[in-house]
């Protein structure tokens, strides 16, 4: 989850039903975590503090337990960033 929509991608074409740019991780923690894998256990640590309480969160796990949902992002293909801190958040364990 990104607060920034990916470039080069509309959202007529993705077809998203809900942008959910509040799950995204506030800028400062983006820059602490800076994809560093060792600062992965942290970034997972403030990020959970930071969605604690957010509607979105209950939003998005009650539409999971609903429908089948996909999670877009805008990453390079690097084993850490937010888009794999999410569904961890979630209960939903991903590979690296």
């Amino acid at each position: 989850m990104d607060r920034l929509w990916p470039r080069g991608l509309s959202k007529e074409k993705a077809q998203v039903h809900w942008w959910a740019k509040e799950l995204a991780p506030s800028d400062e923690l983006r820059r602490f975590f800076a994809h560093d894998p060792e600062k992965y256990p942290e970034f997972l640590r403030r990020y959970r503090k930071e969605l604690e309480g957010n509607p979105a969160l209950e939003r998005l796990r009650a539409l999971i337990q609903e429908k089948t949902v996909a999670l877009l992002f805008a990453a390079r293909e690097e084993p850490y960033h937010n888009a794999r801190a999410l569904p961890e958040i979630l209960g939903q364990e991903q590979e690296p």
